[in-house]
C-alpha cells in the first residue's frame, strides 16, 4: 500500500497515477521493488483532471505519472525509472551491469513504450473516436493490433535471453515494462497470449512477486472496481 514514510530516503515521494495507466503501473512496480514509500496521488484520466491547471504546471502535456521528489518535479515513465535508478541503485538494481543484458532492457523497454503503450493510451484512443469512428470495437481492434505486432518483436527478442524473467533471473528494467502492457493485453484486448508462450510464461513469474501484485490496476486507491482479483 503507498504511504508516507518517515525515512529522509524516501519520504517526500509523490506519485501522480492513474489505476488503469500502463505508464503509472511500471513505475509503481519500480517504487515496490526497491522499497520506497510514497504518497499515491490519483488523477482520474476519464474526468480529464489531467488536465487541470493544477496538474498541468507539473506536466504540461498532461500525462501521468508524474513523480515529485522534494523540489524536483519528474515526468516521463522511463524517465523517473531513470532517475530512481541513479538516486537508490543499492535498493533493487533495474539494470544489469552487462552491457548485453542492459542494451536488450533498454530495447525490450523502447518496444513497449514507443511502439505498443502509443497507440492504446486514452488520448489516441480518444483522437480515433471523434475523427476516425465512433465503433469501439474498431478503436479496440487498432490497439490489439499494435500490441500483438508489439508482442511478435518482444517474443523474437527475448527468446534468446529470457530465463525466469526477460533477461534472465533476476528482475529488470524489461519486465517493468512488459508485465502491465502484458495484463492489459489480457484485461482489455482479450489477446491470446498462446501465441507468445515467451512473454506468457514471463507474465506467471509476474504474478507470483509481490512488488508486482501489489502495484496491480486492481489493488491502487483509486480504483473502481469494487473488490480486486
Amino acid at each position: 500500500m503507498a504511504s508516507v514514510s518517515g525515512d529522509k530516503k524516501d519520504s517526500e515521494l509523490k506519485l501522480y497515477s492513474y489505476w488503469w495507466s500502463t505508464c503509472s503501473f511500471r513505475v509503481r512496480i519500480a517504487l515496490n521493488l526497491k522499497g520506497l514509500k510514497y504518497e499515491y496521488k490519483a488523477v482520474n484520466l476519464l474526468k480529464g483532471e489531467q488536465y487541470s491547471p493544477e496538474f498541468t504546471k507539473l506536466n504540461p502535456i498532461g500525462y501521468v505519472p508524474v513523480l515529485v521528489d522534494g523540489d524536483l518535479v519528474l515526468s516521463d515513465s522511463f524517465a523517473i525509472l531513470l532517475y530512481l535508478e541513479e538516486k537508490y541503485p543499492h535498493y533493487h538494481p533495474l539494470l544489469p551491469q552487462d552491457l548485453h543484458k542492459k542494451s536488450i532492457n533498454f530495447q525490450a523497454a523502447n518496444i513497449v513504450s514507443s511502439s505498443i503503450q502509443p497507440f492504446q493510451n486514452l488520448a489516441t484512443l480518444k483522437y480515433i473516436k471523434e475523427n476516425v469512428s465512433p465503433d469501439e470495437q474498431q478503436q479496440l481492434a487498432f490497439s490489439k493490433h499494435h500490441t500483438e505486432k508489439g508482442f511478435v518483436a518482444l517474443e523474437r527478442l527475448l527468446k534468446d535471453y529470457a530465463g525466469r524473467f526477460a533477461t534472465g533471473d533476476e528482475v529488470f528494467l524489461a519486465d517493468l515494462f512488459l508485465a502491465p502492457q502484458i495484463h492489459l493485453a489480457i484485461k482489455t484486448f482479450k489477446v491470446d497470449m498462446t501465441q507468445f508462450p515467451v512473454l506468457s510464461r514471463l507474465n506467471g513469474a509476474y504474478n507470483e512477486i509481490p512488488a508486482f501484485q501489489d502495484a496491480m490496476p486492481e489493488k491502487q486507491p483509486d480504483t473502481p472496481l469494487t473488490s480486486a482479483s
